[in-house]
């Protein structure tokens, strides 16, 4: 394993395949821009015995917005039927590195599971090793995960209202630094352009290199430059709730345990009618 208690390297996950007690998910997601499709890539080449954890799918049925956090009963029961106890050694890849699997491994955390780790670079870093896969679909035996949602970790739109308007705990914005400036239009629908006031802009490919989390002193620099500081109480935003836990799992690996996740993110703030919106860097 690598340095950073929540990361595992390739080739310690190789050694430990097939144990029992050990689960392992690809959380591959696109934005349509990328026009890559996770689940046909997951049929075409997976990390052998990894289940497939569709993030359009296990969600809040009773919300209309994307991705959002699905009911205790909800969860447990995806990742019951995915094989996956809350007891397990949970190791979560994507296909770009380091993109969307710190959602996942974000929800698995805030549901319960104690030992939830990313495997390092994903599956590039996996195939560059020369490690096997597999195409076939495992069928997991049901497995018992008794969901216990953390509500502390997440934010919800009437606490960034009223940080927004009264301070108390920094954002950070992990969108493309020109949606953050309403220089480039939303891809949903309805929803503005722009950023909430007093967000810091922090773009992932800021804190990410090669698929891979960058180190410690570089992610402080960039934390920093950034006008946050990454050992105070932070709230991250992006979207619709994907790649902001990346920034959870950078400030995490500084340390920092007081960081929440506004789950309703920009597509809750961006298409409300009474939420404050600036735009510019």
């Amino acid at each position: 394993m690598t340095q950073n208690p929540f990361l595992i390297s390739p080739e310690r996950l190789a050694e430990t395949l097939g144990r029992p007690g050990i689960a392992v998910v690809d959380a591959s997601w696109y934005l349509p821009a990328q026009n890559r499709f996770a689940r046909a890539e997951y049929e075409k080449a997976h990390i052998p015995g990894a289940v497939f954890f569709d993030q359009d799918a296990v969600v809040d049925p009773a919300s209309n917005l994307p991705h959002a956090l699905p009911t205790e009963m909800v969860f447990a029961d995806a990742a019951g039927r995915m094989g996956i106890s809350d007891t397990d050694t949970i190791v979560v890849y994507d296909g770009m590195g380091l993109f969307s699997a710190p959602r996942v491994w974000w929800l698995f955390r805030v549901f319960g599971a104690k030992d939830v780790r990313l495997l390092d670079g994903g599956f590039p870093a996996w195939q560059a090793a020369g490690l096997p896969v597999e195409t076939e679909v495992p069928s997991p035996a049901p497995a018992q995960f008794n969901a216990r949602l953390d509500r502390d970790a997440v934010a919800s739109l009437d606490e960034m209202q009223t940080w927004v308007s009264n301070g108390g705990r920094q954002i950070a914005d992990a969108r493309p630094a020109d949606r953050f400036a309403g220089e480039a239009p939303e891809p949903r629908a309805g929803v503005r352009a722009g950023h909430m006031p007093g967000a810091a802009s922090v773009p992932i490919g800021l804190v990410t290199e090669g698929g891979r989390l960058k180190s410690p002193e570089a992610l402080r620099d960039t934390f920093a430059a950034a006008g946050v500081d990454p050992d105070a109480p932070v709230v991250t935003s992006c979207g619709s709730g994907v790649t902001a836990a990346v920034l959870n799992l950078a400030l995490a690996s500084l340390g920092n345990a007081d960081v929440k996740l506004y789950d309703g993110s920009w597509t809750e703030w961006g298409s409300a009618a009474d939420t404050p919106v600036e735009t510019g860097r």
